[in-house]
């Protein structure tokens, strides 16, 4: 596997994980890595440095949407939110997520 094709298989990861966690409502960008954290036991600790390309990235491909809110703290905050399209790409890429981690659960079982 080349360099490109790992940060690709890197890149992909974490943008099915920025998507699944917009699925239960519009986030800002450090709701969505302590989200992410929590949910993964401590885990996956997404740094913003990673973070906001990828929200860019999915923002031009017109997964997301993003507009200007105010926090629960009187903050100013870009809260990103699914768009329809990044509802049907998150079920697709989910569905091989799904597959994919079948596949190495039945060789990582494997007895011989």
């Amino acid at each position: 596997m080349t360099a490109r094709e790992k940060a690709e298989l890197l890149q992909g990861t974490l943008d099915v994980l920025v998507l699944k966690s917009l699925q239960r409502g519009p986030m800002h960008g450090w709701a969505i890595t302590e989200w992410l954290d929590v949910r993964s036991e401590n885990v996956l600790q997404v740094n913003q440095g990673s973070l906001y390309p990828a929200l860019y990235r999915l923002e031009r491909q017109g997964l997301v949407e993003s507009a200007w809110r105010t926090t629960d703290n009187k903050r100013r905050a870009r809260y990103y939110s699914l768009t329809k399209h990044g509802r049907r790409h998150l079920a697709r890429e989910l569905k091989k997520w799904t597959r994919l981690s079948h596949a190495v659960d039945r060789i990582l079982e494997a007895t011989r």
